[in-house]
């Protein structure tokens, strides 16, 4: 049976909010399949506005997967703007996909990737404009399955009674998996209702159903245990990884979006994974192993993107893409190959240790040369040492020194604050770092018009991470240190006008810091904060630091637990945390033994080039490091006349 576009009802609303055309769809590259034509139908979220999810690389990824399949279909949906949530709440239009403005409700799947957890309230507005109850408890069989996806699934316990499941790790086969189990039980005839269809899911081992696991404290607040409450549901489930990233080339046909978006340009992801073993990085922590992509692969990939989308510019996206062992190849061959039609280079940041001016060149040889972004973290050595950014101050110096006299006039540093075991002095030596920069930029270069802008982040303790039991700076704490650290630079006379300031206050990562290490007690102020109006609580405007206060306030206390129980409370060895149960394929003993190296200030080298170090990860997920070289270079396109 066929379902109907809301697009009628949804077009004339569209006159009296910002920005319509976010939500008319129609994008180069987008698919839309006829309902009848699939018998699984997924609806794909990133739970932020379509300036921000369009461009996300895991939705785009998984909705291009999904669509070159036969008899499936899938199809996008974004967060919708307070004023357009307003009108179709007052004129009942329901949430729906961009792609053929079918109601998310009518959907098999309704799977959200989260690469933070300050979309959970986002989530609860789109499972409401659809029609679909809050508790995963209250569906129906006319209900779709909600699985959350991305980083922050790595802890879902904190929307536990929201969806129905989780998948931890690479999405692109899981999602086929799951495809697969679904589309056989409702060929038979959906017997046993949802709870059949999430067995069925939750025994292969790697999909997450928070229902069939109970979750038992002790006196103090802490938890005893997390066990699974139906036979055949295994005690530990295991995150996806995808090898061989040359036998997965997505996506292949980008999306190019109608309105501005966060990112204007077409994006491949060099390779997947980091083993620097920066002890405060999730992301570098849950993605191992390295898996590299091929030049050759990268060179076909960059080919068809341009083809079919037009962009002008490309990122060479990863953790850390100037570690590709033939990152200096694929530079100089992409800048050669797209000379005449000036397409530009990008990388996210660049490593303090990876740069050099040969590679800087070639990424700047067809576009603009824009300011140079690295990432010390730590303004100390001594704090460098603590979180393994293995970067001195004379690696920083010799870096932008060569920046600064091959044409370079601005640099960007970005740094942490609140890391474990820091003081005001380590916090104070950034402005020191941002004055030795400007001082030597204006020596090798002869001009006095270079500039350093100093960005700095609140540090947020993260699952999965050798800092997931340390202690998280109080917001208080945290916007004093930074105050004294701008009254330093501020005040200085000769260097303090070249040196440019932004940080965030301690607020906002204080409600990330209770989202990512919260259990299932988290749900109910997740709740009380949505109920009480909040959204996007990822932007500065919207967010309120004082409703997610008061719903902790409201919530907690009947559990015997509170805000600072969560996030400013140093956890011990002994302690269950709540994503143990969620294997990642990192040794908990390998962690705590990194924790400790972390207080000891001790650091530990790369394992792509040493020996293993023990993690866990390629014995027990059955998976290796592959990287290069492999020898091959990027040759000029033919011409076919």
């Amino acid at each position: 049976m066929p379902v109907e576009s809301v697009f009628p009802r949804l077009e004339a609303l569209l006159p009296h909010v910002q920005k319509p055309i976010q939500y008319v769809g129609g994008e180069l590259n987008s698919t839309v399949k006829p309902w009848e034509s699939a018998d699984v139908r997924w609806a794909l979220m990133y739970p932020d506005a379509y300036e921000v999810g369009l461009p996300n690389q895991g939705v785009m990824i998984l909705y291009e997967v999904l669509n070159e399949q036969e008899g499936v279909l899938a199809e996008r949906t974004y967060s919708v703007w307070p004023d357009l949530e307003e009108l179709m709440r007052k004129h009942d239009v329901p949430q729906f996909t961009v792609d053929a403005h079918r109601p998310v409700k009518a959907f098999d799947v309704f799977g959200l990737s989260f690469s933070t957890e300050l979309g959970y309230t986002n989530m609860l507005t789109a499972l409401d404009l659809a029609g679909i109850p809050l508790n995963a408890a209250d569906r129906t069989l006319d209900d779709p399955i909600v699985l959350a996806g991305g980083h922050a699934a790595f802890n879902p316990e904190p929307i536990a009674e929201f969806i129905d499941c989780a998948v931890i790790g690479d999405g692109e086969q899981a999602v086929l998996d799951m495809t697969a189990i679904i589309r056989t039980w409702k060929a038979e005839g959906r017997p046993g209702g949802r709870e059949e269809v999430l067995f069925r899911l939750a025994k292969t081992g790697n999909v997450y159903v928070p229902a069939f696991y109970d979750v038992e404290y002790l006196p103090d607040g802490r938890i005893a245990r997390v066990v699974p409450n139906k036979s055949g549901v295994p005690w530990r489930v295991s995150k996806h990884t995808v090898m061989d990233l040359d036998e997965w080339p997505y996506p292949k046909q980008p999306l190019v979006p109608l309105a501005e978006t966060v990112h204007e340009r077409m994006s491949v992801e060099i390779f997947r994974g980091c083993t620097r073993g920066c002890r405060f990085c999730q992301a570098g922590m849950i993605t191992r192993p390295v898996r590299e992509r091929s030049i050759t692969g990268i060179g076909e990939m960059v080919e068809k993107g341009l083809k079919a989308t037009g962009f002008e510019e490309v990122g060479l996206l990863s953790l850390s893409s100037a570690d590709h062992t033939e990152i200096a190849d694929i530079a100089k061959g992409l800048a050669d190959r797209y000379e005449e039609d000036k397409i530009g280079l990008s990388l996210p940041s660049t490593r303090v240790d990876a740069f050099n001016v040969d590679l800087a060149n070639e990424l700047t040889r067809n576009g603009r040369r824009s300011g140079l972004t690295f990432a010390p973290e730590g303004g100390s050595e001594r704090m460098r040492k603590v979180i393994n950014k293995m970067v001195s101050e004379e690696d920083l110096i010799r870096t932008v020194s060569t920046a600064y006299g091959n044409g370079w006039r601005q640099v960007k540093l970005y740094f942490m604050c609140g890391l474990p075991t820091e003081t005001d002095e380590d916090v104070l030596q950034i402005g020191d770092m941002a004055v030795n920069v400007i001082a030597e930029g204006r020596k090798v270069s002869g001009q006095n018009d270079i500039r350093c802008t100093v960005s700095i982040g609140g540090f947020v303790p993260k699952p999965h991470t050798p800092f997931q039991w340390a202690p998280q700076l109080s917001a208080e704490e945290t916007d004093a240190r930074l105050e004294k650290l701008r009254d330093k630079i501020r005040g200085d006379k000769k260097y303090g006008r070249s040196i440019g300031f932004r940080y965030h206050d301690g607020k906002p990562g204080i409600v990330e810091g209770l989202l990512s290490r919260g259990d299932r007690r988290i749900g109910s102020v997740i709740r009380a904060v949505y109920e009480g109006g909040g959204r996007f609580d990822g932007w500065r405007e919207y967010f309120s630091y004082d409703r997610w206060m008061q719903a902790a306030a409201k919530t907690l206390p009947e559990y015997g637990v509170d805000v600072d129980w969560y996030t400013t409370r140093e956890r011990t060895y002994e302690e269950v945390l709540p994503w143990d149960h969620l294997d990642s394929g990192l040794d908990k003993d390998w962690l705590w033994e990194d924790w400790q190296d972390a207080l000891d200030e001790t650091e530990v080298e790369d394992c792509r080039w040493t020996p293993c170090f023990d993690c866990g990860v390629c014995p027990q997920m059955d998976t290796s490091i592959q990287i290069g070289p492999t020898g091959k270079k990027l040759l000029p396109l033919s011409v076919v006349k």
